[in-house]
């Protein structure tokens, strides 16, 4: 009671909980009140201009205030604000939608959509997709699911299951059975302190395999992984990573899933993030850019054998007893049809990858420059500045200190956002930037690091 009171009186007397911190960091300090947003750029409530590096939540890509995507969210608006998508019930912008997907997704062999409101949505679909898959093809016994360390999908009990970072865990126990994870591929820290990246790649494949047989491989019913792990610090695997995942679980007859929250729709540099690697999973988890965080919206996208699995069983194993809501909201759909014009107009794969590149040198440039920056690392416009007490152990520093949020909080002073994660700085800006936006980005973390002396 006495905190609630405390809250109220330095001004923050708003009733919602902050995700992913604890309530009582925020009862005495104001939060960043964000009130506008036009193109790269967003405001606060004191009127300060900042470039949003981080697409408000990974999402963002075709930037804010979109006069095309407003008004296509208004139009449908004039014919119908919400219908649902159960038992044979339609609208037609969810029916364009998920034919453009499928258009979209030719050479990764998808075949349907099933409809969400977010990632976390997209995986649950995702798994209990998966888990039905095997009982149509008689091996109801194919329950469990391999993920990464370091992974993060969301934060059902599925997705928390199966992140690879014990805080998002720890609170929430028991989760699902059934769950396990193996190292992820990562240069810059891995068991093995290997620094070539094919052996890297092998060693992990290696693991994996292990895993499989351990618990059996007619057990296993799918294994799930980012294209470029997010959440966990943009962890870029090799580049034989995901084409040996493809042949791993085609060797054992696993389910590939990728998870495509953040990386789908260009963020990579590639329209998704296993296209950049040449690989075809067997279902796709999309959300975030697929309307550019316009209208909550996910879309998992499922291959031609699963497709097949289902169309050839006329029995209750069949049902599809799984859905949301507000799944192919008509608002949501209408939203991301305006968005992926955008997307393939302005070839924003194609700008990420070359501004994510002009960035990720001139942020390089920093390693040596600052006595905390251990790595700078990335894949289009999704890079991370890895911070250590020391470059030659690369022992990352103490989180007590909390200095990634004074340098993120230096960093908005200079006008722009980035994101704090753990002892990493994560940027990952909507995918309209150019070169000068890229330029204030690199200025103000310049900024940061000059102000926040260690």
């Amino acid at each position: 009671m006495n905190q609630l009171v405390t809250a109220t009186t330095q001004g923050n007397d708003y009733k919602f909980w902050h995700a992913l911190s604890h309530p009582n960091e925020w009862i005495t300090q104001e939060p960043l009140r964000i009130v506008r947003g036009d193109g790269v750029f967003v405001w606060d409530d004191k009127g300060h201009k900042m470039l949003d590096g981080f697409a408000g939540l990974w999402c963002v890509n075709v930037g804010h205030n979109r006069p095309e995507v407003k008004e296509a969210i208004s139009k449908q608006m004039d014919e119908i604000s919400y219908y649902q998508l159960f038992a044979g019930v339609s609208h037609p912008r969810a029916e364009e939608l998920s034919n453009r997907l499928i258009k979209m997704t030719e050479q990764e062999d998808m075949a349907r959509v099933i409809y969400g409101t977010g990632g976390s949505d997209g995986v649950e679909s995702a798994l209990k997709i998966a888990r039905q898959y095997w009982i149509l093809k008689g091996q109801p016994q194919r329950t469990h699911f391999i993920s990464l360390k370091n992974a993060y999908h969301g934060v059902s009990l599925g997705g928390t299951s199966l992140n690879g970072m014990p805080v998002f865990k720890m609170n929430y126990g028991p989760l699902l059975d059934n769950c396990s994870q193996i190292e992820t591929p990562w240069l810059y820290r891995n068991p093995w302190n290997c620094e070539e990246p094919e052996e890297l790649a092998k060693l992990v494949i290696d693991q994996l395999e292990r895993d499989i047989l351990y618990h059996g491989a007619e057990n296993i019913a799918g294994f799930i992984a980012e294209p470029v792990q997010g959440a966990g610090g943009i962890i870029v695997p090799p580049a034989t990573f995901w084409p040996s995942l493809r042949k791993i679980c085609d060797k054992y007859d696993i389910l590939l899933i990728a998870d495509e929250v953040v990386t789908g729709f260009g963020r990579t540099g590639s329209m998704f993030g296993v296209r950049g690697w040449g690989v075809k999973p067997d279902i796709m988890v999309l959300a975030k850019a697929l309307t550019s965080g316009y209208v909550p919206l996910s879309a998992t996208l499922f291959n031609k054998k699963i497709e097949e699995a289902f169309y050839s069983n006329d029995d209750h194993k069949g049902l599809l007893m799984h859905g949301y809501t507000y799944g192919g909201h008509p608002l949501g759909c209408a939203a991301a049809l305006a968005v992926l014009d955008i997307v393939e107009k302005e070839n924003l794969p194609e700008n990420a990858e070359k501004m994510g590149g002009y960035l990720l040198t001139e942020l390089k440039k920093l390693v040596d420059r600052y006595n905390i920056i251990g790595e700078v690392r990335g894949k289009g416009l999704m890079i991370a500045l890895d911070l250590v007490n020391d470059k030659l152990t690369r022992e990352p520093i103490d989180l007590d200190t909390n200095i990634t949020a004074r340098l993120a909080e230096a960093c908005r002073e200079a006008g722009a956002v980035i994101r704090p994660v753990g002892t990493k700085l994560c940027i990952a800006p909507p995918l309209i930037i150019d070169k000068d936006g890229c330029d204030l980005l690199v200025n103000a973390v310049k900024y940061a690091f000059d102000k926040i002396k260690k």
